[in-house]
């Protein structure tokens, strides 16, 4: 099963220190939730892994993740990742991502991804991937803001509200967050146009 994503993200950093964490894959995966990379293979490629834990329980997807393209000057790249878990699930993932600078302190990410799912994941359907996969991205963007924000230095303004900082918990992917999500789309499908918060 393939689903397609576009999103545009609102940064509220300038597109330079955007620029500095979005063309690292270790600060990129830094700022993935429960992700890590591991041995590298390459300049621009690495085996890594993404750990998923709901309670107690822990699932653990092995793979590897490259940049196939960087355009500095455009502020752009491509990279691709693969993965799989035991149980015989796997996914891979293309993603197109730019920088667009607004203003003097301001930016917006664009991301464009092809994510194709195998095994048990792919009978939560399409509506259902879109959902978690927006659990995760906003996760990813919380952190991603965070450490810009951290690259521009502390603020010694009183007015100026300090820096978000990435803790344990938000560097962890939120099993709840995505099971109540796949929960929330059910019940969309069940009682059709009713809303469900």
């Amino acid at each position: 099963m393939e689903v397609k994503l576009d999103k545009r993200y609102e940064l509220g950093v300038s597109s330079t220190k955007a620029w500095a964490v979005l063309s690292n894959l270790e600060e990129i995966a830094a700022c993935m939730p429960g992700a890590s990379l591991g041995e590298r293979l390459g300049d621009n490629a690495y085996k890594g892994s993404v750990k998923v834990k709901v309670g107690p329980a822990t699932a653990q997807f092995g793979g590897e993740v490259e940049i196939l393209a960087m355009d500095e000057a455009a502020r752009s790249m491509t990279l691709k990742g693969k993965g799989a878990d035991r149980g015989g699930s796997s996914a891979s993932m293309e993603l197109e991502a730019v920088i667009e600078e607004h203003g003097h302190e301001d930016s917006v990410l664009l991301g464009n991804a092809s994510v194709i799912v195998n095994g048990k994941f792919a009978q939560f359907g399409g509506r259902m991937m879109v959902q978690v996969s927006d659990v995760i991205l906003k996760q990813f963007v919380d952190n991603f803001i965070a450490k810009a924000r951290a690259l521009e230095g502390p603020d010694t303004s009183a007015d100026s509200p300090a820096a978000p900082q990435i803790n344990e918990a938000s560097n962890e992917l939120n099993g709840l967050a995505i099971f109540w999500a796949l929960i929330k789309s059910w019940l969309r499908g069940f009682f059709g146009k009713k809303s469900v918060e």
